[in-house]
């Protein structure tokens, strides 16, 4: 004898629904009604529901579990709703499937590789554009902060700020002077193989005068600054977020912006045109040895071509930019250490972003700068 089809209909009796079940309810007979099913389930939301099972001639688990997802459709049913009509297997199998009604997660499809780079991209561009809403109103809390602690010099933090001066500035001095000091040297030295060429190697002491007093000598300190004391910025109020430091100063009634960041970012800025003027000087004097150990230009020379070649406002381009430069390495490694969550991912993932955006900074702004200066010829 054919097995019969699973098949189902629908009474209404004193206002509760029933379900009247019968035939085969195994999982191959399943396709036909499960799409009438779920409309059902759909539909019967917030009524009572008896489902009738004495017609049901053969069950599986995937019967059962359809049975069962149909009839905790909805979660309000009361104590009127029940399964009437079954025989102890099959309530026996009812009961068991009852608790994994959970749907199994699906991986979703691969989508197209296009459409996904464009999903990522604009994902990217809105974060980019809230993350530069939040930063500009962390500026704007520091911008509002340093006139109110300005005006009442006993609120600021000078132990704090000087501790920081040695630490972001004193203490960078042999690496910036070191690295700025090579950098000069190689400057000179690929352009003195190139100026041979024609017969022009004297010009290569306007090449490095030019090149470290404008660019190279305060991007190279901002550059190792950014990587230096940023990212030790962002670590040590990260740290102190995690603690839980940095909400015991607000209960204490203090300003994290003032205790914290404020000392950060007078040192910073004080320290940086320092570095910049060390990094300058160190690199022509770098560009000075090479110039005179492999072109044989004098010392003396080297400087009175210098004196008449470079004019001064070189120099006052670079030193204007160290400043500038100082205070968003600054707000950037402060506002990245406010935002670490409470983990050490985060906070490894905080000061990562920190260099990133710091030197992406410094570099949008020095171009900036560069055509800034180039259009009104200085």
């Amino acid at each position: 004898m054919a097995d019969s089809p699973a098949y189902f209909d629908i009474d209404l009796d004193n206002g509760v629904l029933k379900l009247n079940a019968g035939g085969d309810w195994r999982a191959r007979f399943l396709k036909a009604i499960d799409s009438r099913l779920r409309d059902f389930a759909d539909d019967s939301v917030g009524r009572d529901l008896i489902i009738d099972m004495s017609k049901v001639e053969y069950l599986d688990t995937a019967g059962a579990m359809v049975l069962q997802r149909t009839f905790h459709a909805c979660e309000q049913r009361s104590a009127a709703s029940k399964f009437v009509g079954a025989n102890e297997a099959q309530r026996s199998l009812l009961e068991q499937v009852e608790h994994h009604l959970a749907p199994c997660f699906v991986a979703p499809s691969r989508p197209n590789a296009f459409v996904a780079m464009l999903d990522r991209l604009g994902a990217g561009v809105s974060e980019a554009y809230f993350v530069a809403i939040a930063i500009l109103s962390f500026i704007g809390e520091i911008l509002v902060a340093i006139p109110r602690v300005l005006t009442r010099p006993a609120r600021v933090r000078w132990t704090s700020t000087f501790h920081h001066m040695e630490e972001a500035g004193v203490d960078a001095m042999p690496i910036v002077g070191l690295m700025s000091f090579l950098i000069g040297a190689v400057i000179a030295f690929m352009g003195a193989k190139i100026l041979q060429l024609f017969n022009a190697e004297i010009l290569t002491v306007q090449l490095v005068g030019i090149s470290v007093l404008r660019e190279f000598g305060v991007l190279l300190a901002a550059i190792l600054i950014a990587g230096r004391s940023g990212s030790a910025f962002t670590a040590q109020i990260g740290s102190m977020k995690i603690r839980e430091e940095i909400d015991a100063l607000r209960v204490l009634g203090l300003d994290p912006i003032e205790v914290l960041v404020l000392p950060r970012v007078f040192a910073l800025v004080i320290m940086l045109p320092v570095l910049a003027f060390m990094s300058s000087m160190l690199g022509i004097i770098g560009g000075l040895i090479v110039a005179w150990t492999a072109m044989d230009i004098p010392p003396a020379l080297f400087v009175s071509q210098f004196e008449e070649a470079i004019a001064m406002s070189n120099f006052w381009v670079g030193l204007i930019k160290a400043p500038f430069f100082a205070f968003v390495i600054a707000v950037i490694g402060c506002f990245q250490g406010m935002e670490v969550e409470g983990s050490a991912e985060s906070l490894g993932q905080r000061t990562t972003l920190s260099v990133v955006q710091s030197l992406f900074l410094v570099i949008l702004i020095d171009a900036f700068f560069a055509m800034f200066f180039l259009e009104i010829d200085f």
